[in-house]
């Protein structure tokens, strides 16, 4: 392991407002469709699910949006996060590449999903709204709610797909230990839950499953809403603290990169480290790449279809025109939790359909052969989903080595692994 070199913000560098890339996209993203009657839906169509900002935001085409300060003195406790240069890894490589990531692991939860639900919460509080409903693949995004929800004083209901439940359990006492209910999906709580259990019992739950069963809670309860960790537009909005963030740290640094890579589930890492940089091709000329990377179990970007599919599984959410593997596709049960989604965002699939990003399908043992690689070189163990990334770097890393290519190259480190121990343990002892 390599001594590296780290760059940092003082907190003064806290974006003050969050990037709005549909401004700038040459091809606006279809709209949304009314799951009913199939004709476009309003931003106050939605207020009934989401609270009437972040409804507000969903639909705007303004290119910035004022960060609320209460969210900024909240982001301050782990924001900005630090830029490292990958020294180790480097060396480990033996590769002529730069290559740089953000550290979205330090934030209380260890992931980058806190950015979205400060702000999440935040907007529901202030609406007077006094009960969440979510749901969550491996428990990230489950853990940031239930800090976000405990600090504004709202309750919050955790829709958890079952396996994830079952092998990971410290997710879930992390969620149940900030005051969050938790309930594995398919539950009994729901009619769609019971439903499901009634046809298969042994059924072990998807992402879409999981967003049927918080949604049919949100609607059936009293000033209640419900909150989503990924795909919506509003979400990779928030997360564009990331990229802005890294604009500035690669300035220090005196490099640009020439790929931006993260993992992808439904868009939020992705879209948080890639849009702010993005902007820059569109707007100055450069030619950066951006390479989503995605297990090969649920590869949607790469195999998916372009058209209008529900968010969840049972189709109580609008009609979303994104790549999709079809809303009751049922993924095998990879680590990477985050990332068993059916469907890319709106935004996103709509930059993959212009040309304007990549995705590569990759496969869990080369994910954790990579993440294994990243922590004995950098002394951080990545999360599952951001070893999707960390395989998609190495792979680039090595071409350039290959082709004598000096190239910089940034990617997100979405978050740490330190509570997906038993996944690393089957990949070493050959059972995974």
């Amino acid at each position: 392991m390599k001594v590296t070199k780290k760059f940092t913000l003082p907190e003064s560098e806290i974006p003050t407002q969050w990037y709005n890339i549909v401004a700038d996209m040459p091809n606006k993203p279809q709209p949304l469709l009314h799951p009913g009657t199939r004709k476009p839906i309003k931003a106050e169509d939605m207020e009934g699910l989401f609270a009437k900002e972040l409804a507000k935001q969903e639909f705007s085409t303004e290119r910035w949006h004022e960060i609320p300060e209460d969210v900024r003195t909240l982001y301050k406790i782990y924001r900005p996060s630090p830029l490292v240069r990958a020294s180790g890894l480097e060396k480990a490589l033996n590769t002529p590449a730069k290559i740089y990531f953000k550290n979205e692991s330090v934030s209380p939860v260890g992931s980058h999903k806190l950015n979205t639900a400060i702000a999440q919460c935040y907007y529901n509080a202030e609406q007077g709204i006094t009960h969440l409903t979510t749901e969550t693949g491996a428990g990230q995004w489950g853990s940031a709610m239930a800090v976000a929800a405990r600090h504004f004083k709202v309750g919050l209901d955790v829709f958890m797909v079952k396996n994830s439940y079952n092998t990971k359990p410290y997710r879930k006492i992390v969620m149940r230990t900030y005051g969050a209910n938790v309930h594995a999906v398919p539950s009994p709580d729901t009619e769609y839950g019971r439903a499901v259990l009634a046809k298969d019992p042994t059924c072990l739950g998807s992402l879409g499953m999981a967003i049927s069963e918080a949604v049919e809670m949100a609607v059936h309860s009293d000033n209640a809403r419900y909150t989503l960790g990924s795909v919506l537009n509003h979400v990779l909005l928030h997360q564009t603290v990331i990229g802005l963030e890294a604009e500035k740290q690669m300035e220090m640094t005196g490099d640009y990169p020439d790929k931006v890579i993260a993992c992808f589930g439904g868009g939020s890492n992705f879209s948080g480290i890639s849009f702010p940089f993005l902007r820059h091709n569109f707007l100055d000329g450069k030619k950066t790449r951006f390479m989503a990377a995605e297990p090969a179990a649920c590869p949607k970007l790469s195999c998916g279809k372009f058209e209008y599919d529900f968010g969840d599984t049972e189709g109580l959410t609008p009609l979303i025109p994104m790549y999709t593997l079809g809303h009751d596709f049922q993924p095998a049960q990879i680590h990477a939790a985050g990332l068993r989604y059916h469907g890319g965002g709106q935004i996103v699939s709509q930059l993959k359909k212009d040309g304007l990003i990549e995705s590569y399908p990759i496969d869990q043992r080369e994910t954790f052969a990579a993440g294994i690689t990243f922590a004995q070189s950098e002394g951080i163990i990545p999360a599952p989903e951001s070893t999707h990334a960390i395989a998609l770097v190495i792979r680039e890393a090595l071409k350039d080595k290959a082709e004598g290519r000096d190239e910089t190259i940034l990617f997100n480190l979405s978050g740490h692994g330190l509570l997906d121990m038993a996944a690393y343990e089957q990949y070493m002892d050959g059972k995974l």
